[in-house]
C-alpha cells in the first residue's frame, strides 16, 4: 500500500511538472498570451491552466504584460510573457526534477514503476492527439495531423517521404522527425519514455511504426518510420 501511494504521488508530481513545462513553453512561443488562449491551445481546463499560470508567476518564471487597446473599454485581459528567469529554467530545471523523481521511483518501487509511469504519461497526450486525428482518413493524412499536434506541443515535428513507386512496397513510407524533445535528458536515462511514445504512434496511426533514431541517444533528431503503400510523393514534405 505504501509503495502504491509512493508510485501514485511520484507519477502525479512528474506529470504535473511536465504540464507546467508545456505551459511555460507555450508562453515562450506565443507570448504575450492570456490564460484563456493557453487553455484553448493546450486543451486544458480553465482551473488547470490558472493553477499552472499562478504557480509559474509565483516562481518568477512568467510575468504579466498588459497592453491597453484603444478600441476596447475596460481593463484588458492579462497576458503573460516568459521572464528572464523563465528562459533560463527552460533548459535545465524541469529535466533535473523529472530525472530525480524517476530515479527515486525506480529505486523505491522498482523498474516496472517507471514503465507504468511512461505509459500513463503518454496516455495523457495520446488521448488529446487521438481527438485531432480523423478516424476515416489514410495514414499519410493522419501523420500530417499528428505532426501538427506535436509541433504545437513544442516537438518541432516534420514529415519526409521515403521511397517512390519504384521502391519495394515494404520500404515505402514516411519519416516522422522531431527536432526537439522536452524530456531529452530524462529519456536518455529512462528509454521507457521513448518506447511508450513509439507504441502510442503505432496506435494513433493504425500501423506498426519503427523508431530509427532519437535525440536521447545522441542523434540530431528523433526519427520514426511510418510504413504506407498508398503515399504519393506530394503528400508529405
Amino acid at each position: 500500500m505504501i509503495n502504491a501511494r509512493a508510485t501514485e504521488a511520484t507519477a502525479d508530481a512528474v506529470r504535473e511538472s511536465g504540464t507546467r513545462e508545456r505551459v511555460l513553453r507555450a508562453i515562450s512561443q506565443r507570448g504575450p498570451i492570456t490564460a484563456a488562449l493557453l487553455a484553448e491551445r493546450l486543451g486544458l481546463s480553465d482551473t488547470a491552466i490558472r493553477r499552472h499560470v499562478d504557480n509559474l508567476a509565483d516562481a518568477g518564471l512568467i510575468e504579466p504584460h498588459e497592453a491597453a487597446s484603444p478600441r476596447r473599454r475596460g481593463r484588458p485581459a492579462k497576458a503573460y510573457v516568459v521572464s528572464d528567469a523563465g528562459h533560463r529554467s527552460l533548459t535545465s530545471d524541469y529535466d533535473h526534477l523529472a530525472g530525480q523523481a524517476l530515479r527515486y521511483l525506480a529505486e523505491t518501487v522498482g523498474p516496472h514503476a517507471v514503465e507504468d509511469f511512461a505509459r500513463r504519461r503518454i496516455a495523457d497526450w495520446e488521448s488529446r492527439y487521438a481527438a485531432q486525428l480523423p478516424p476515416h482518413v489514410g495514414t499519410a493524412e493522419r501523420a500530417e495531423r499528428l505532426v501538427g499536434a506535436l509541433s504545437r506541443d513544442g516537438f518541432d515535428a516534420s514529415l519526409r517521404t521515403v521511397g517512390d513507386q519504384a521502391t519495394p512496397a515494404a520500404l515505402r513510407g514516411i519519416q516522422l522527425c522531431q527536432g526537439h524533445c522536452p524530456v531529452q535528458d530524462v529519456a536518455a536515462q529512462f528509454p521507457q519514455l521513448c518506447e511508450a511514445e513509439t507504441e502510442a504512434f503505432s496506435r494513433l496511426l493504425g500501423v506498426h511504426v519503427q523508431r530509427l533514431a532519437t535525440l536521447a541517444h545522441g542523434d540530431h533528431v528523433c526519427t520514426t518510420f511510418i510504413p504506407t503503400t498508398t503515399l504519393n510523393p506530394t503528400e508529405a514534405s
